[in-house]
């Protein structure tokens, strides 16, 4: 008996293409009968067993009792279309039991309830049929063929209907779970893995498939083709891969043919969604089996809509991870990428043994960009880091943790200083420019022990600085002695910064003599930094530690001004023959107020600038001969005096010296040491004679002895200080010494 035979033509099910179609998975409609009168059952069945709903006939199970209408309705749940439910079995209400139970206790709301009783006299109140959600309710007599034939019909699509909503309601569900997690992806791979996960999930398929999109920040690669992001089941091999290069040119132009149409396509034998977002888009190829039908294509399509948002979410959260990760021009890991990297190393994420990091530092890079330009250092990073890469392949993990410092992990027998400097063997081709380079390296072994990335990478960075001083290798290794060292110049930095703001350091003068009459013609100004221990820090300990730190600027001015001070004091005294020598280091000379500021404190002072005179060591002026010269110059215009202390120890051009607008050289204590009975100290005889031929007056410093004093007299030295004459001493006992001296 097929649906048209019957003249309730408005009961016509929806057809299969309807948004409300479902297909019931065992191809058949369910259809429960529940009554202890076995002829009910034989009845039924036989009334209703040519019908033919939607292409689909009745399937009939049957239940002579309550409690085993309850059990099959708990195991079969809502694939059950329609119970055919008898009110009076083994108790007067023992079907009502059941409906109360299926609907309140069991919670299933699908199957649609047709009751029928013999006995019309128990027939439910109206409130029990609106509570259990009963379809119909019939006596066993007045349902006649053709009223039982259309009661199932309405029934069944009052079921499908039902079903249809809670499909969609549960997919919408879904949807919103799975939405959700894919928002927490962050990694483009994994969001398109649970993308392909979550599609199977909300249709019950586990078909294979694929994502696919132009790799550019997926795969950080350049090109323009489609590459395969993710994939599950036969296409699992193919991940990463261009899609071009998948056997099946039925797929490939099928998922070309999506993204230039720019929507879906849905075939009978395979799935193609697209994806779009903003400037994103993306294709995702399911190898589904069966058409897919209405519901899910609306679900899938809602579901999809969220996709591609997160599509574009997920790939803007990497573009930010590799700006905050990967450095822009070499496309290697940045310097917090390498700290994560040495995390790896130090949890054990990296199998070795023997895992060892180097730091390596391009000397004078910064001379390429200042005398090629900005092009050319790039391209002289980019050739590095070609080679870089060509030499250790895999082997080694490579990053770019400066402007011109490159960080390496990997085992010591590939990462060790003769492959390094095998490196900078050839020249590097930069742009149009064939550049040799020379590096420095900082080693670092990995022990083994717990502790961090950050850690690592200062202590390569210890031994990379040490590299860059030593003159003879152009590499060290680092030992816990070196930091120990950092450490302990850090404390004395911080101490001595602590103290010169408390106003603890000391200026303390020791008086210069003339070698003639042995009268004080003038003072050096010493600085004296008092320990805790009541003794003092050596000056030649603090003060490379101030210029370090650059806070012998600040050091300086201050004894500029306290010298100044003091030289007015002594003037006022009547002591106004006397001159102050004050030193000076390179740093200062690099403070672009630095002739300004000697100018202003002489002048606030209202010292004779001639009376001034700063005192420079020849390392100064091969430091950087331009400024110190430049500065100088100017200075002596201003008045004041010039002088080179510890002269003819270093390796000054004479160039240089005679460009210098000096007056006067100190012979260093070195040499004054040399001068013994019956021997001739030749250098401080030839500095001596140097600065009579050059117009130069001379001191000697460091004169202990009485024969070293008269050993320079007869030399022709002019002057002296040293222990012989006075040892330095604060300005109260200056004061004192020189009211004795009749100065």
């Amino acid at each position: 008996m097929s649906l048209n035979k019957y003249e309730n033509d408005e009961l016509i099910f929806l057809s299969e293409d309807s948004p409300s179609a479902v297909q019931n998975p065992t191809g058949m409609w369910n259809i429960l009968v529940v009554d202890d009168d076995k002829e009910i059952h034989s009845v039924t069945r036989l009334a209703l067993s040519d019908l033919i709903v939607n292409d689909k006939s009745l399937n009939f199970i049957h239940a002579y009792s309550g409690a085993q209408a309850l059990e099959i309705i708990e195991e079969m749940g809502t694939s059950i279309a329609i119970i055919l439910l008898d009110v009076v079995m083994e108790s007067d209400d023992a079907g009502l039991t059941v409906a109360r139970k299926m609907r309140e206790e069991l919670n299933i709301i699908e199957p649609r309830i047709i009751l029928r009783t013999g006995q019309p006299g128990y027939a439910p109140e109206e409130k029990i049929i609106k509570d259990y959600d009963i379809n119909d309710y019939k006596t066993k007599t007045e349902l006649t063929r053709s009223k039982l034939v259309t009661t199932i019909i309405a029934s069944l699509r009052s079921y499908q209907q039902i079903l249809s909503i809670n499909q969609s309601r549960q997919g919408l569900q879904k949807i919103i779970s799975a939405s959700a997690n894919l928002m927490e992806e962050h990694s483009i791979k994994s969001f398109c893995s649970d993308v392909l996960v979550q599609i199977n999930s909300l249709i019950g398929e586990n078909a294979s498939g694929f994502i696919c999109a132009e790799a550019g920040v997926a795969l950080d690669k350049e090109d323009e083709y489609l590459y395969i992001l993710e994939a599950n089941g036969e296409f699992l091999s193919c991940i990463n891969e261009k899609l071009d290069t998948l056997e099946n040119t039925d797929i490939v132009n099928s998922v070309h043919c999506c993204l230039e149409a720019k929507e879906h396509i849905f075939e009978k034998d395979f799935t193609v969604f697209y994806l779009h977002s903003a400037n994103y888009e993306a294709a995702i190829y399911l190898q589904i089996g069966s058409k897919i039908n209405i519901i899910d294509r609306q679900l899938l399509e809602v579901f999809l809509s969220s996709v591609s948002i997160g599509y574009e979410n997920v790939n803007l959260f990497h573009q930010l991870r590799t700006a905050a990760f990967k450095d822009w021009l070499t496309k290697l890991p940045n310097r917090s990428e390498f700290i994560n990297m040495l995390d790896d190393c130090c949890s054990g994420k990296l199998r070795g043994t023997d895992f060892i990091v180097a730091l390596v530092d391009l000397n004078h890079f910064a001379d390429i960009n200042d005398g090629l330009g900005q092009d050319a250092g790039n391209s002289t990073l980019m050739a590095v880091t070609k080679r870089l890469e060509e030499k250790f392949i895999e082997n080694v993990q490579i990053a770019r943790i400066g402007s011109d410092v490159f960080g390496l992990i990997g085992s010591e027998s590939f990462v060790n200083p003769e492959s390094l400097n095998e490196l900078f063997l050839l020249p590097f081709k930069a742009g149009e420019h064939s550049l040799s380079l020379s590096a420095s390296f900082g080693f670092c072994r990995l022990d083994g022990r717990a502790q961090s990335g950050i850690n690592i990478l200062k202590q390569s960075n210890i031994a990379l600085n040490k590299a860059k001083k030593n003159l003879k290798i152009n590499y060290e290794f680092y030992c816990p002695e070196m930091e120990q060292e950092t450490t302990w110049r850090l404390e004395m930095i911080r101490q001595l910064t602590l103290d010169f703001e408390a106003k603890k350091l000391q200026l303390w003068y020791q008086p210069q003599v003339d070698l003639v009459t042995e009268k004080i013609v003038g003072m050096e100004a010493l600085l004296r930094w008092p320990s805790t221990e009541g003794r003092f820090v050596s000056p030649a300990i603090f003060v490379p530690l101030a210029e370090y730190s650059g806070l012998i600027v600040d050091i300086g001015i201050w004894v500029l001004e306290e010298s100044c001070k003091h030289l007015n004091k002594l003037k006022s005294r009547g002591f106004d023959s006397l001159r102050m020598a004050v030193n000076i280091s390179m740093p200062q000379f690099r403070d672009p107020k630095f002739v300004d500021t000697v100018k202003t404190i002489i002048s606030e002072y209202g010292i004779s600038p001639e009376k001034i005179e700063l005192e420079i060591t020849e390392s100064i002026v091969m430091d950087e001969p331009h400024i110190v010269i430049e500065a100088l110059q100017e200075l002596k215009k201003f008045g004041v005096k010039v002088a080179i202390d510890d002269f003819g120890t270093g390796f000054s051009s004479m160039n240089y010296l005679q460009k210098l607008p000096l007056d006067r050289l100190k012979v260093d204590r070195s040499f004054v040491n040399e001068i013994t009975p019956g021997k001739t100290a030749f250098i401080a005889e030839t500095i001596v004679t140097l600065g009579t031929k050059l117009g130069l007056a001379t001191i000697a410093e460091g004169v202990e002895k009485r024969e070293q004093a008269s050993y320079m007299l007869k030399l022709g030295c002019d002057e002296a200080q040293g222990y012989l004459f006075a040892k330095p001493m604060p300005y109260n006992e200056l004061l004192e010494f020189l009211d004795n001296d009749g100065v």
